[in-house]
């Protein structure tokens, strides 16, 4: 009975060593099945550390394009033998909100999740690679990816910013400026095939020369405007060239103009060649019948930045509106500056040429 004592009171003294131990060491690892093991070999953990990182904290990319956001895990020290692992990767928009599932991984089984579903995978070309491999990229998917690897208890994760490359355009509503609550400005870039810019976009344009003093709602909920050449009617002359900024503002309050971000075509805009000038009405038909479909502002935008489009000849666009795209300023063209022009938004009865959108699908 004696010894049964003993054996039992022995046996407690280990479990309170055991339960110390794990107390003791909170971020090494340490599972409950010491003595036992299991499937995944998680025996004598303690000391060997999870890490994580990725070669490149930001990624630049194009709307359509593939690109790789590069993550990697490893152990310290060494392991003997690969280790089969849980891996999420998670996106915070740029417009912020909560963070998205994107991938979940165990091992070499993996499932993608939302609107990345079918779009998205592991490359897993050697052992810790962890990269997630992005096919057709939308305008919306910028934003923070946040490759997350679990081991046990152990938890790491890195952070990788992807970025799309693009323009941003000022756009206003038909109505004249400042109609636009912050939903009102998010609809109008969207079907102008673009989204709200960011800060940080608009900011890149700012310093490549963009100079424009109407205020617009960006994609964090904030009114900004960039002024590269101070003057009195844009905060005054004694200010120094940067982006204003009116704040966060009441988003179903305050109207005010907006940013809209495009990025590359997964087609072609091009002015059509027609014996007349059309209206409206005629030129929607017009680009119908040359199997495209009436250019949006966002895709002109597009265009002119990706493709060097240029033409002296105004048409009309989806919105209603009037431009025309320079790269190669010239007399007769508009203001010295490269740009795409507008002649506001005319009564639709007036005749005009037009500029089409033809995708890669309707040019094979």
């Amino acid at each position: 009975m004696m010894v049964h004592y003993g054996q039992a009171l022995l046996w407690m003294e280990v479990q309170v060593f055991l339960s110390c131990w794990t107390l003791a060491a909170p971020n090494h690892f340490f599972y409950h099945d010491f003595i036992k093991g299991n499937g995944n070999r998680e025996i004598h953990f303690n000391g060997v550390k999870l890490q994580v990182d990725s070669t490149q904290p930001s990624v630049f990319a194009v709307r359509g394009g593939n690109t790789t956001l590069p993550c990697r895990y490893w152990y310290e020290p060494e392991m003997s033998s690969p280790r089969r692992v849980r891996v999420k990767w998670s996106w915070l928009p740029v417009a912020g909100g909560h963070e998205i599932d994107v991938l979940v991984a165990i091992g070499s089984h993996s499932r993608s999740l939302g609107d990345f579903r079918g779009r998205v995978g592991l490359r897993q070309d050697f052992p810790g690679d962890a990269a997630l491999v992005m096919t057709e990229l939308h305008l919306k998917d910028a934003g923070r990816y946040l490759c997350e690897v679990v081991d046990g208890l152990e938890d790491k994760s890195i952070s990788i910013d992807l970025e799309l490359q693009g323009v941003v355009f000022p756009y206003q509503h038909p109505h004249g400026r400042y109609h636009m609550t912050f939903l009102g400005a998010q609809q109008a870039c969207e079907e102008q095939d673009s989204t709200l810019a960011t800060f940080t976009q608009l900011f890149q344009s700012w310093k490549e020369g963009l100079n424009w003093c109407n205020a617009g709602w960006l994609a964090d909920g904030t009114v900004q405007y960039p002024i590269t050449q101070p003057r009195i009617p844009c905060g005054g002359p004694d200010l120094a060239p940067g982006v204003r900024s009116y704040g966060r503002l009441h988003q179903h309050l305050h109207r005010y103009d907006v940013f809209c971000f495009s990025s590359s075509l997964r087609g072609t805009v091009y002015y059509l060649q027609h014996p007349f000038k059309l209206n409206l009405t005629e030129a929607q038909q017009a680009c119908q019948e040359d199997g495209a479909e009436i250019a949006k502002v966002g895709q002109i935008f597009a265009a002119w930045k990706f493709s060097g489009l240029d033409r002296c000849d105004a048409g009309w666009l989806a919105d209603g509106s009037v431009r025309y795209p320079i790269t190669r300023p010239r007399r007769n063209c508009g203001p010295l500056e490269p740009g795409v022009r507008s002649f506001g938004f005319p009564p639709p009865q007036h005749k005009h040429g037009v500029y089409c959108y033809k995708s890669d699908d309707e040019l094979m």
